[in-house]
C-alpha cells in the first residue's frame, strides 16, 4: 500500500520522534484544566506551597504550585 500523501491515525504513544511527552506539551501545554483541590502541603499561604488536585477522568492526583493557579472557585 503506498502511504504517500495520505491520511493516517496513530496514538500519541506510538510516536518515535519526537518524544511524546514534549509532543503532549506542544499540543496540550496551554490547555486549561479545572479540578477540585483535595490536600495542600502547608495551609496555602507559602510561596511555594503546592496543592493536591483530583480532575475527573485523570489519574493519577496531580500537584501544582499554588502560585500557579489561574482561579479558584
Amino acid at each position: 500500500m503506498e502511504l504517500r500523501n495520505r491520511q493516517v491515525r496513530f496514538r500519541v504513544r506510538d510516536v518515535f520522534i519526537p518524544d511524546p511527552q514534549k509532543l503532549l506539551m506542544d499540543i496540550h501545554g496551554d490547555d486549561l484544566l479545572w479540578g477540585r483541590a483535595v490536600d495542600l502541603s502547608d495551609d496555602g499561604s507559602r510561596k511555594d506551597a503546592f496543592v493536591v488536585v483530583e480532575v475527573d477522568g485523570i489519574e493519577p492526583l496531580m500537584i501544582v504550585a499554588v502560585d500557579r493557579l489561574l482561579d479558584v472557585s
